[in-house]
C-alpha cells in the first residue's frame, strides 16, 4: 500500500472576544480538525505543525 502526505492550509475567522473562551482558541480549533479528519477519513496520523496568528 502506498503511503501519500497531504498538505492542507486552513484560515480561521475566530471571533475577538474579551474573554478568551477555550473552544475558540486556534490550537483548540485545529485540534478538533485533525480529530474530525483522523475519525471522517481514517488517516494514520495528522498533525498541527504551526499557527500563525495574522491581522485582517
Amino acid at each position: 500500500m502506498a503511503r501519500t502526505h497531504v498538505y492542507l492550509k486552513v484560515e480561521l475567522d475566530l471571533p475577538d472576544s474579551g474573554q478568551a473562551s477555550d473552544k475558540e482558541r486556534p490550537e483548540r480549533v485545529a485540534s478538533e480538525i485533525c480529530r474530525l479528519i483522523g475519525r471522517v477519513y481514517g488517516v494514520r496520523s495528522a498533525e498541527v505543525t504551526s499557527i500563525m496568528e495574522r491581522e485582517s
